[in-house]
């Protein structure tokens, strides 16, 4: 009987030392996803590097990768310890100082950007499913937002805009306001323009994760930037671009119809249409209207044929504006629906100043602090792309997943632990795949609200108001069936 005891003991001690063997470590584990995301040096073939280039491309862009994920305050001290990390996960640091990786980022981040982005975007429809698309279309939305930056020469240099508070409404400001100022204060002098970097992002709506960007001094276009990435970008096909209402124009438009895609905006007394209904100024809910500016007009350009629908969202009712002249193809169910979902790349813009606290850059030249918004933009969006690859393969068949529970917190105090812990062998329900699917947000029902009390009503924010619509000219008319008619003989 003790000899079946003591067998038995050995054997059990045998078999918790066999899944003690089998259990990978952290490094193990970020190994592996650092495969999956890049499984071979061929997708970065295209650069040629120098000869004396000590570095290898997929090395250099772990290591910033870890440094983005570091979350010291200091880019110095995170530069430390992301080269930490690639030693113990790759076997080496591909630079050895701060300086020459910010170097190598400097030169090679923009080249590097769109061969990420490919990748990045075949591994988000790899683990999507039907997260992929929405009623039959892959919606994008499009928007902007700033983060500040450091009070340096270059960054002033290069960020500030040079008409700072010439504008009509610094005067209108300084005006309203000229009776409360004091004149004569020497201890409170006006401060110099804060320099800023303004980012333009496509935003994909249904997975939550950032598609693109684009990054420019605090006075750049984010509707040029839309424009150059709507250019220049590859896009799945039926993909609906949603914007607010600072996307409006004949020129998007345009290129956005010439690229075989469609919009969904949000428009008011900021555009002018045109219908040929006699009942346009009481009544185009639904119906169909005309861009077709005077420049367009004057270079002989086609107008574009869209459809108006007002709609009510929440307690406001707002004018929704798209290409989609089929109303069964996008109803004003589904206008509803998506002009929702497009809030969230709101709540990405938070967790990108909040969360991974990049509100206020840390570098103090311009080139790099570029760099170091690149790389947080980036290593955001492969943080939350592995925690939607690990959720997504636990929900059963059955289930719906929700993207809007994905915490970016939790999935980073993932991320920093098993990083900080590389060397140690997990339990099977305390490693990086286990704690990446439960960086969820918490279930309980909320009894207040979130509203911001510290933020008071604009009385300078006017309401949007309502497109302006006219009835065309005879002349137009003119033009518009001479048009018609060149393009049926073509």
């Amino acid at each position: 009987m003790a000899r079946n005891t003591k067998s038995k003991a050995a054997r059990s001690t045998a078999k918790q030392r066999q899944r003690a063997s089998a259990r990978c470590s952290h490094a193990d584990q970020v190994r592996e996803l650092l495969q999956w995301l890049f499984p071979e040096d061929g997708i970065f073939a295209k650069f040629q590097l120098h000869g004396n280039t000590g570095w290898r491309v997929s090395g250099l862009i772990w290591l910033a990768l870890c440094w983005s994920w570091s979350g010291s305050p200091q880019v110095t001290d995170a530069f430390t310890q992301a080269a930490e990390w690639c030693r113990l996960t790759i076997g080496e640091s591909p630079v050895l100082t701060y300086q020459g990786m910010m170097s190598a980022l400097v030169h090679w981040t923009e080249s590097f950007l769109p061969v990420l982005w490919s990748v990045l975007h075949l591994r988000m429809q790899e683990v999507a499913g039907k997260l992929w698309s929405v009623d039959g279309w892959v919606p994008i939305a499009i928007d902007g937002s700033r983060s500040s930056a450091p009070r340096s020469k270059s960054n002033e240099h290069a960020l500030c805009a040079p008409t700072y508070g010439t504008g009509k409404t610094a005067k209108y400001r300084k005006k309203k306001s000229q009776g409360m100022r004091r004149r004569k204060n020497e201890k409170n002098k006006a401060q110099p323009q804060e320099p800023q970097a303004w980012i333009t992002l496509l935003w994909h709506m249904s997975l939550r994760l950032p598609w693109m960007w684009r990054l420019g001094p605090s006075n750049a276009s984010e509707r040029a930037h839309a424009m150059d990435m709507l250019a220049t970008g590859e896009f799945p096909q039926n993909t609906l671009f949603c914007g607010d209402a600072g996307f409006v124009g004949y020129p998007l438009w345009s290129l956005i119809t010439q690229r075989g895609q469609r919009f969904l905006v949000r428009v008011g007394a900021n555009v002018r249409l045109l219908t040929e209904r006699t009942d346009c100024l009481v009544r185009c809910d639904g119906g169909r209207v005309l861009c077709w500016p005077k420049t367009a007009q004057d270079a002989q350009l086609p107008p574009l044929e869209l459809r108006l629908v007002k709609v009510l969202i929440g307690r406001q009712r707002m004018w929704m504006l798209t290409n989609v002249v089929q109303s069964w193809r996008l109803t004003p169910e589904q206008i509803v629906n998506f002009y929702r979902l497009r809030w969230g790349i709101e709540v990405g813009f938070r967790g990108l100043k909040q969360t991974l606290d990049h509100a206020q850059l840390c570098c103090r030249n311009s080139q790099r602090l570029m760099t170091e918004l690149h790389w947080a933009l980036l290593g955001m969006t492969i943080a939350e792309l592995l925690a939607l690859k690990e959720q997504l393969a636990l929900t059963p068949a059955a289930a719906r997943y929700e993207p809007k529970k994905r915490s970016l917190a939790h999935t980073m105090r993932a991320l920093r632990f098993c990083l900080q812990h590389l060397r140690e062998v997990p339990q099977s329900d305390d490693d990086l795949k286990s704690r990446l699917r439960r960086a969820v947000t918490d279930s309980y029902v909320r009894r207040s609200s979130k509203t911001a009390r510290y933020r008071p009503c604009n009385p300078d924010k006017k309401s949007l108001g309502d497109p302006h619509i006219r009835r065309l000219t005879p002349s137009e008319q003119k033009t518009l069936k001479t048009l018609t008619l060149r393009k049926s003989a073509a």
